[in-house]
């Protein structure tokens, strides 16, 4: 019962007025280079469900 849930990669692209979310992967060097081959106005987040005690 030790394991570390899977982290996922959101990929968002502002389109004003707010964030959209466009892509997510289990693959960080994924999402880093769907965010680089977007363009400036992407971001990355990383989201790590808490584990249950």
């Amino acid at each position: 019962m030790d394991q570390k849930p899977p982290t996922t990669f959101v990929v968002s692209v502002f389109e004003a007025p707010h964030w959209r979310t466009v892509l997510t992967t289990k693959d960080k060097a994924k999402a880093l280079a769907w965010a680089r081959e977007i363009g400036d106005k992407a971001r990355v987040e990383e989201i790590t469900p808490k584990v249950k005690k």
